[in-house]
């Protein structure tokens, strides 16, 4: 199965399809960067609301503990809900100053581990 790669960008006259790992890493970071409704948020995508995450919320907060698990969650909600053909393996957070970094390992379907990066800024 083919889909578009993430971020988005140019290969010759189209936009860039990944497949494979490259289309589940793809779609793992289009849903946790997109703003989900929350009780707090409508949401960014006016014809879907729902979709995304509410990662969000974690912006312009203080990078302590709490930020991370809170992270963790949010991250394992959305991959349920939005990738239901990975089952995800494992979430980390590590703390460094203001950047919060995750580390998300997710199965597929065939059974292989494919790890996902993530980075925030906190001001």
């Amino acid at each position: 199965m083919k889909g578009l790669a993430i971020p988005f960008h140019r290969a010759s006259r189209d936009f860039a399809t990944a497949e494979g790992e490259d289309l589940l890493r793809a779609k793992i970071a289009q849903i946790l960067m997109t703003e989900g409704a929350t009780p707090r948020s409508e949401g960014e995508m006016p014809w879907r609301t729902n979709f995304g995450s509410g990662i969000h919320l974690l912006r312009h907060q203080n990078n302590t503990a709490v930020l991370g698990e809170l992270a963790k969650v949010y991250v394992r909600d959305a991959l349920r809900k939005w990738v239901p053909e990975v089952a995800v393996v494992s979430v980390s957070a590590s703390q460094q100053d203001n950047i919060l970094r995750l580390a998300v390992v997710v199965r597929a379907n065939q059974g292989t581990s494919i790890p996902v990066q993530l980075e925030w800024v906190s001001p």
